[in-house]
């Protein structure tokens, strides 16, 4: 399979996983060590809230996609705190059949290619066409938004191959039967019928931050992970290729982002109901984006410990 259908499957099927068995609970901690989850997971690399509640501690890490395959960040804080935590929160993932996922390589040339024999000159501006015939290489593209998007943030230093922050946490709740679920399912069907019907025009905003990505270079993305890594939020959500990554997102393209932000509203005020600590690796710029679900927080009086996520007031 070549590095682009390899990215084809991470971006059209999304989270797309075939259903499996819930992680087994196990007895919950005692009281007296909710305090050193705490301290282990405070010296977790990359950014990390403490919210309290009561008795409910919620650890929100937020997380970055396409980090360096070669950047190094310490993961062991992290596989502790999940180990030793009550329970732990995934992203929002699709749930696909079988039958899903063989659509999508049934319809692949669909979702690699514009439709008609129509190129990328159709839909882009001019300006914004030479710009990526610039960065390309090449003349008018034939591929699909989705691919040639793809195409453009790599060259800003995003890491296809590289594996996210919740697949680490992912194998350290199933290795230690940990109460693990996504804060939300959506259907694969729905998921792949919006991939399919969506039209070229809804990528131009996207195609815009890719470009903008690119030009910027790769030294600006493996900035961006150091100051992922570093806590320096403001400066990540400045990053273009942080902006690309909001951009051409499946929530941002599909009009799905209000809709996403509900969900882990939703999820964070269920995590501070329950005693116990509760680990959640939610999107970071979800997280800190002006009423985002920290804003949020802070609005209902709770006071999320951990790195300021407000750029500097002039």
């Amino acid at each position: 399979m070549t590095s682009r259908s390899s990215f084809l499957f991470l971006i059209a099927a999304a989270a797309l996983v075939l259903p499996t068995g819930t992680a087994t609970a196990q007895e919950a901690p005692a009281s007296d060590t909710v305090e050193d989850i705490v301290v282990t997971a405070r010296r977790i690399e990359g950014p990390m809230w403490e919210v309290r509640r009561g008795d409910s501690v919620l650890i929100l890490v937020g997380a970055i996609d396409g980090l360096p395959r070669d950047m190094e960040w310490r993961t062991d804080a992290l596989i502790s705190a999940v180990e030793r935590a009550d329970r732990v929160l995934f992203p929002v993932q699709g749930q696909a059949s079988l039958s899903d996922l063989g659509r999508v390589i049934w319809r692949i040339r669909s979702i690699t290619r514009l439709p008609n024999d129509t190129t990328s000159a159709d839909y882009l501006t001019p300006d914004l066409e030479a710009r990526v015939e610039r960065l390309t290489g090449e003349g008018p593209s034939r591929q699909s938004f989705l691919m040639l998007s793809a195409d453009l943030m790599e060259k800003a230093g995003y890491g296809r191959r590289a594996r996210p922050v919740s697949e680490i946490v992912r194998r350290a709740a199933r290795a230690n039967k940990k109460p693990a679920e996504p804060v939300g399912v959506y259907r694969g069907d729905e998921m792949i019928d919006k991939v399919l019907t969506t039209p070229p025009q809804a990528y131009v905003d996207c195609m815009e931050a890719a470009a903008t990505a690119a030009e910027a270079g790769p030294d600006d993305g493996a900035q961006r992970a150091e100051n992922w890594r570093l806590r320096r939020i403001p400066a990540v959500l400045a990053s273009p290729l942080e902006q690309a990554v909001g951009a051409c997102s499946y929530w941002s393209v599909m009009g799905q982002g209000e809709r996403l932000r509900g969900i882990w509203n939703q999820a964070a005020d269920q995590a501070l109901s329950e005693a116990g600590v509760t680990v959640a690796i939610a999107p970071l710029r979800l997280l800190a984006e002006p009423n985002g679900v920290l804003d949020r927080l802070v609005s209902q009086g709770l006071e999320p410990l951990g790195p300021d996520w407000r750029p500097p007031q002039p």
